[in-house]
């Protein structure tokens, strides 16, 4: 891979579970072919992946940029939702706000932000309420 960035941008639709993953599986798709090591790969796929749900269930959507380069992966995650009042108490597991529709569908356990961070080298979350909350998120390469 050359030295140069590859930028890659998503839009996620807010509430739609169809279509919720199609960007972490575009991304893990386009690291394969690149010749990224599985396990960087796979870790961009899970952390992405759990960024994506959360953006459906809670941020009505919002866009996802990706940018390659031989060093790292860097997510940017950015919704227009209600942002989260305590982002520590989110990040406990179990811990979530998803409604009971979206938990039947088996959504919304409480894992989406410790996955996140268990997958990700770095990972910082910026969360306004009432604007919007932005997680930009990390994996190295070797």
């Amino acid at each position: 891979m050359s030295e140069e960035v590859i930028r890659l941008e998503y839009q996620v639709p807010g509430d739609d579970f169809t279509r919720a993953g199609e960007a972490s599986s575009d991304v893990k798709g386009v690291l394969k072919k690149l010749g990224l090591p599985s396990q960087v790969v796979r870790k961009v796929a899970i952390a992405m992946y759990e960024g994506e749900i959360n953006m459906v269930i809670h941020g009505g959507g919002g866009q996802i940029r990706v940018d390659i380069t031989p060093q790292a992966v860097s997510m940017a995650l950015e919704d227009h939702g209600p942002g989260i009042p305590d982002v520590e108490l989110a990040m406990q597991e179990g811990w979530s706000t998803a409604p009971d529709s979206v938990r039947n569908l088996g959504f919304g356990a409480g894992m989406g932000l410790p996955n996140m961070k268990k997958y990700s080298d770095e990972m910082e979350i910026r969360s306004q309420v009432g604007v919007g909350t932005t997680v930009l998120m990390k994996v190295n390469v070797s």
